[in-house]
């Protein structure tokens, strides 16, 4: 089994993949802030946890589940999704020639994206880290 099998590094790979196309359709935004009636557009943030959960965005594999090792301890669950709502919010400012794009506005989701993205990465990183522990290859 490859290390790029196991279902957390594939849904962290997944994260990395929506970060990236994010970014680009942000920077496009950016690049239209003075083009008259362009409309700014984002990408909705896919379900990070079922993928976790069912091994990826299709749920073809079999779902994690914390292993019960011994009898004296307590059984573990399965990660809910279903807790949050996704909510879109228009922009607030809208120019006489119709572009709906606000720079600031632009530049925070970049940052957040960023953010999010280097932290996907080292997320990456220590988990391969920890698998190379396991197998004695430090």
């Amino acid at each position: 089994m490859a290390i790029s099998d196991l279902t957390v590094m594939r849904a962290i790979r997944e994260k990395l993949k929506f970060h990236e196309q994010r970014q680009t359709v942000l920077a496009d935004n950016v690049a239209h802030s003075t083009t008259p009636g362009h409309r700014g557009k984002d990408l909705k943030a896919p379900d990070f946890f079922r993928i976790a959960a069912t091994g990826g965005p299709t749920g073809s594999a079999t779902p994690v589940r914390p292993a019960l090792t011994n009898a004296g301890h307590l059984p573990g669950r399965v990660l809910s999704t279903g807790r949050f709502k996704d909510e879109t919010v228009a922009g607030y400012e809208v120019t006489p020639d119709g572009n709906a794009v606000v720079l600031e506005e632009q530049m925070m989701k970049i940052a957040e994206n960023q953010m999010d993205f280097q932290m996907a990465t080292s997320l990456y990183q220590r988990s391969v880290g920890i698998l190379k522990t396991a197998i004695g290859k430090r």
